[in-house]
This record gives structure tokens, C-alpha cells and sequence, in this order.
């Protein structure tokens, strides 16, 4: 079928005419395949999870980024994605106040929007932490209802999370020790190569412009979440697909038992 025999079969159906060809029959088929197990009365519609947690940190930075340069979370975004309603129920945002590197480079001032002022007035991270875990805890994730971590890629847990919780000697959070990557999912369910799966490709593809302001915390969060909630509407099951294990980055099979994260507690302090 032509992009535009596609597009017509997709709006008789009422459903999303918007991405590239590839995209628009992945949309296609797995219409067809939900049909089909309906009419089978196998499929009860229902998410892995009650809830997705859209999660991109921005972190001092430099130009170039030195190796031997220490990243530090500057803002804890949070963005809860309601995979019943497919819509954005809350938002949660706090900036961090770096230790080690106090002052921001120019370069980082410039490509995150976060000024030396935001930051000065900034709470250190590990209260940012326990804000984050109460905001969690009163919309009562992971006690009435299952929900897991969403980030773009890996770093933002493996790396940034991780460095940060040495910096401010506390063992790494229990809830953000699973999420789904969601350059992953994107790649195995559309069939596309690793190097299209980057934030403005994804949204590309799928016929979205990016609305905000590109390296805001908060707007590449709200971003991610319109990428997930097209996957989900197209057919997709989001599922973590990433762990932390002794320190260590790994890979979750699909085949693993599917469970949500842990109700979220403030970690121990490290000795």
C-alpha cells in the first residue's frame, strides 16, 4: 500500500493519520491484530502498568564534556502519564543545587535555559529526593497503583542518577532501580535502527513537531510522554526493559516476569 492508501485506510478506521510510511503500517497492522483478538475475547486492553513515570534529568555540563568532568543533576523533572485516560495527569519539576561544581558553565546556562540564580536557590539533592518520593507517595504510586520509570535511553539512571547519589553519599532509590527505555522500545516495535530512535526523530517519525524548549527538563519529559502515549494508541506494550544491578547497567528480557516498581522510599545514607 502507498503512504496515502494507508493513511486513508487508518482515517476510515478513526485512527491517527500522522508519521512516516513504516510507522503508519505498524499502526495498520496492529489495529488489525487488536480486532482480531477481540473478536476472540482475549484482550482486556489494559497497560502493563496503571502509570508511567517520564523521567529526563538535566545535569551540569561543559563543552566538549571533559571525561574526567563530574555531571550533576541541575533538575529532577517528573511527568505522570496515565496509560488508561492516554493523557498527561501531573507534572512534577525542582531544580538541584550542585556540590561539586557549584557554578555553571556558560555552555550549560546556555543549553539548558538554568541559571546560576535558579540554581543558588536551588534545595541539594537529596531533599529534592524526598520531595520527589512524597509527590510519589500522595498520588499513591506503587501502594493503590502499579507504575514504572520511563527514560530516553540509559543514561539518566545508569549514569546521572547514579554519580549523584555518590556525590550526595546516599544508596541508589529502590524505584528507579527498573524503567523502560524508550529508545529501545521504539527501535524493537517500529523496526528501526538505533540511530533513529533519538528524541526529535522519534517525534518525527511519527508526524509530531517538538513542543517546548529543547533541554528543558520538564518539556524533553512532556515530549518522551507524547512518544509513548502514540506507541501505546498504536499498539505497543511499554514494559522496563533496563535495570541497575550492583552498580550496573543490564538488560531486562521481555520474557521476564512483568512487575511494577516498589512503592518509592528515601534511600539510607552510605557509611
Amino acid at each position: 500500500m502507498t503512504r496515502e492508501e494507508l493513511r486513508s485506510k487508518l482515517a476510515e478506521f478513526k485512527l491517527e493519520t500522522r508519521g512516516v510510511k513504516d510507522v503508519l503500517k505498524k499502526r495498520l497492522k496492529n489495529y488489525y491484530k487488536k480486532q482480531k483478538l477481540m473478536q476472540k475475547e482475549a484482550i482486556n486492553g489494559d497497560s502493563c502498568y496503571d502509570y508511567i513515570c517520564v523521567v529526563d534529568f538535566e545535569a551540569t555540563c561543559e563543552e566538549g564534556n571533559p571525561p574526567e568532568f563530574v555531571h550533576e543533576i541541575i533538575e529532577f523533572p517528573i511527568v505522570l502519564l496515565n496509560t488508561r485516560t492516554l493523557e498527561i495527569e501531573d507534572t512534577f519539576q525542582q531544580y538541584v543545587k550542585p556540590e561539586i561544581n557549584p557554578k555553571l558553565s556558560n555552555f550549560c546556562i546556555s543549553l539548558t535555559g538554568i541559571t546560576q540564580d535558579i540554581v543558588d536557590k536551588a534545595d541539594t539533592f537529596p531533599q529534592v529526593l524526598q520531595n520527589v518520593i512524597e509527590w510519589m507517595r500522595q498520588r499513591e504510586l506503587g501502594t493503590k497503583y502499579s507504575y514504572s520509570m520511563l527514560t530516553d535511553g540509559s543514561w539518566d539512571m545508569s549514569k546521572f542518577l547514579n554519580i549523584q547519589c555518590r556525590i550526595s553519599r546516599i544508596k541508589y532509590p529502590s524505584f528507579a532501580k527498573k524503567w523502560i527505555n524508550i529508545r529501545k522500545s521504539y527501535g524493537n516495535f517500529y523496526k528501526v535502527p538505533r540511530n533513529q530512535t533519538k528524541l526529535t526523530i522519534m517525534l518525527e517519525k511519527l508526524g509530531m513537531n517538538y513542543d517546548g524548549r529543547p533541554h528543558s527538563g520538564l518539556d524533553d519529559s512532556k515530549n518522551i510522554a507524547r512518544i509513548a502515549i502514540r506507541m501505546l494508541q498504536d499498539g505497543c506494550e511499554l514494559r522496563v526493559n533496563e535495570r541497575m544491578h550492583a552498580g550496573q547497567l543490564m538488560t531486562v528480557s521481555s520474557a521476564a516476569p512483568l512487575e511494577g516498581a516498589p512503592a518509592p522510599q528515601m534511600p539510607r545514607y552510605r557509611n
